[in-house]
């Protein structure tokens, strides 16, 4: 702390997070949602039943819960919501800091087939990621583009663009113009870790706030292996994509060279680290994510989709009340949580029906 030359910055509060498919952001939005209780702010939520704010229909301010109420002042919002940046605003302060995250479109969309299999009439027809990518007009409507979303360009389509725009040098440029116009920093999911010491350094966050444990993954078993043809064709076919993650993938890099330095990074990332494997020993009774049929606190299971097995986590038995409250937040599921902080927020409302088990009723109480 000595070293950093500037005054001491203080913690940016007001935070956008779009919240991307198939990127890590379930682990961000974990992330988030704990930061919100450390200092009790106000989150942009979902209003009445809905688990999403109104995807895929491009985001509106009344899809938010009390937006009459609150109006432009909510801290953070980070549930699902296809980017619309001047209804965006409406509900979030002027000095909001925006930021998001992208994942190679390769295996973003191995991931997005497994996961949305039983939902993208496109996936649904095809045998297998290989076939589907063969020749993906075979299996592909752009017509039933809401269902078919997830089949192509999914990010290009989250950040509000047509996912089946033709792929022209202008228009990609001018789209990648307004996206760095729009957000203040495009994380990559592949270098998860970096990302998250990019997140504290720009948002003047502590250490602890960016601790987490992967959440929303998968078990190994139900991942298709993409022939090197595939793999090529995803460029062709998710071109949007592709350009889009190039570009970020290049400016999060110059981002960190002018910020933190390579050498600070690698000892922060080895920091967080320890301090995630410390935790993790503290907290998790088998050290790891389990597969869906071994999470004993059904509590504690995430919601299931596709030919996905998504994993959860054990925690230990014998917790003293802190700390056993710490390692439920650390683990708990996306739905889970946002039903609990719905519950907290807005305690004249009816209660989400998305799994609020009793173990949470109990935290609503202190």
């Amino acid at each position: 702390e000595l070293l950093r030359p500037s005054m001491p910055c203080r913690p940016k509060t007001n935070v956008m997070f779009l919240k991307t498919h198939k990127t890590a952001s379930s682990t961000i939005l974990n992330i988030l949602f704990r930061f919100v209780e450390k200092y009790s702010l106000t989150v942009a939520l979902p209003a009445g039943q809905n688990v999403h704010l109104g995807y895929p229909n491009a985001f509106l301010a009344n899809f938010v819960e009390d937006f009459r109420a609150i109006g432009g002042n909510y801290n953070i919002m980070c549930n699902h919501l296809r980017f619309n940046p001047s209804e965006v605003r409406k509900v979030m302060a002027a000095n909001t800091f925006y930021f998001s995250i992208l994942r190679n479109p390769i295996p973003l969309l191995e991931s997005s087939y497994v996961y949305y299999k039983n939902y993208a009439p496109a996936f649904r027809i095809s045998r297998n990621v290989n076939e589907y990518l063969a020749s993906p007009m075979k299996y592909y409507r752009p017509g039933s583009y809401k269902e078919n979303i997830y089949a192509r360009n999914i990010m290009w389509f989250d950040f509000g663009y047509d996912n089946n725009a033709e792929d022209n040098t202008r228009y990609i440029q001018s789209v990648l113009k307004e996206i760095e116009q729009n957000f203040h920093l495009i994380l990559i999911a592949e270098y998860f870790d970096e990302s998250m010491i990019l997140l504290k350094h720009t948002l003047c966050w502590d250490l602890d706030d960016v601790i987490y444990f992967k959440l929303n993954s998968r078990s190994q078993d139900t991942v298709q292996t993409l022939t090197l043809e595939s793999k090529e064709r995803i460029k062709t076919w998710c071109s949007l994509d592709w350009k889009l993650y190039l570009h970020f993938n290049q400016s999060f890099w110059r981002k960190i060279e002018n910020t933190i330095g390579l050498k600070e990074l690698e000892k922060e990332v080895n920091l967080l680290r320890m301090r995630q494997k410390e935790l993790m020993e503290t907290c998790l009774s088998d050290q790891e994510a389990v597969e869906k049929n071994h999470i004993k606190n059904k509590a504690l299971l995430p919601f299931q989709s596709g030919a996905a097995d998504i994993l959860g986590y054990n925690l230990k038995q014998d917790l003293d009340n802190r700390t056993l409250r710490t390692c439920q937040k650390m683990v708990m599921p996306e739905l889970q949580y946002m039903s609990y902080l719905y519950a907290v927020q807005h305690p004249q409302k009816k209660r989400k029906q998305a799994g609020l088990p009793s173990m949470w009723s109990s935290f609503l109480e202190k």
